[in-house]
C-alpha cells in the first residue's frame, strides 16, 4: 500500500516524522514549532486597525512580541494545504458541517455545534496564552527540549482534557 494514499497513518510513523520536522526547524530558525505566535499577532493588527498601530505596539505583549507576520504562517498555511492534499490523496476529502462523532453523541444542530467550536476555540486560545503556547508546541517542541513547563503543561492538559471528557460524556450522553 502507498503510504501517501493511505487514510489513516501510523502514529508511530506520524511521530518519527514530526520528530524529524522539528529536528529541521531547530536546525534552520533556531525557534521551536509552533503557530500560536502567528494568531496572536493577527489578533494584535486586527485591533490595531480600529486603535492605531501606536496604541496596540504600546501594550506589553506587543513590546515583547512585535506586530509583523513571521515565518509561523508558513507553518500554518503548511498544515491547512498538507491536509487539504493528503485528503484529496487518500481519497477521503468531504466537506461536513457536523461530524459523526458529534452527532451520535449531541445530536446535528448546526447552531449548537458552531456555538460549542467557537466557545472550545476561544478557550484553546486563551489557554495557548496563559500558559505561553499551544498544547501541542508543548508536547511537540518543549517536551523534547526538556522544558518544565511544558511537561506541566502536558500534563495538565491529558488530566484536564480526560476529567472534562468524562464528565460530558456521563451528563450529557
Amino acid at each position: 500500500m502507498d503510504p501517501l494514499t493511505a487514510p489513516l497513518w501510523s502514529p508511530y510513523i506520524a511521530g518519527i516524522g514530526i520528530g524529524i520536522i522539528l529536528w529541521f526547524a531547530m536546525l534552520l530558525s533556531n525557534r521551536p514549532m509552533g503557530c500560536g505566535a502567528a494568531f496572536t499577532g493577527v489578533a494584535g493588527m486586527i485591533e490595531s486597525l480600529f486603535r492605531g498601530r501606536k496604541a496596540v505596539e504600546e501594550k506589553e505583549y506587543y513590546k515583547e512580541f512585535p506586530l509583523h507576520v513571521e515565518w509561523q504562517w508558513m507553518f500554518v498555511f503548511g498544515i491547512i494545504i498538507g491536509a487539504f492534499i493528503s485528503s484529496l490523496l487518500s481519497g477521503s476529502f468531504h466537506i461536513t458541517w457536523i461530524p459523526n462523532t458529534f452527532s451520535v453523541s449531541f445530536g446535528d444542530n448546526p447552531l449548537f455545534r458552531l456555538s460549542t467550536a467557537i466557545i472550545g476555540g476561544i478557550l484553546i486560545g486563551l489557554g495557548a496564552r496563559w500558559c505561553w503556547g499551544c498544547p501541542s508546541s508543548h508536547g511537540i517542541s518543549g517536551i523534547p527540549q526538556l522544558s518544565l513547563a511544558s511537561f506541566v503543561a502536558v500534563a495538565c492538559m491529558f488530566g484536564v482534557g480526560i476529567g472534562t471528557g468524562l464528565i460530558i460524556f456521563r451528563i450529557l450522553v
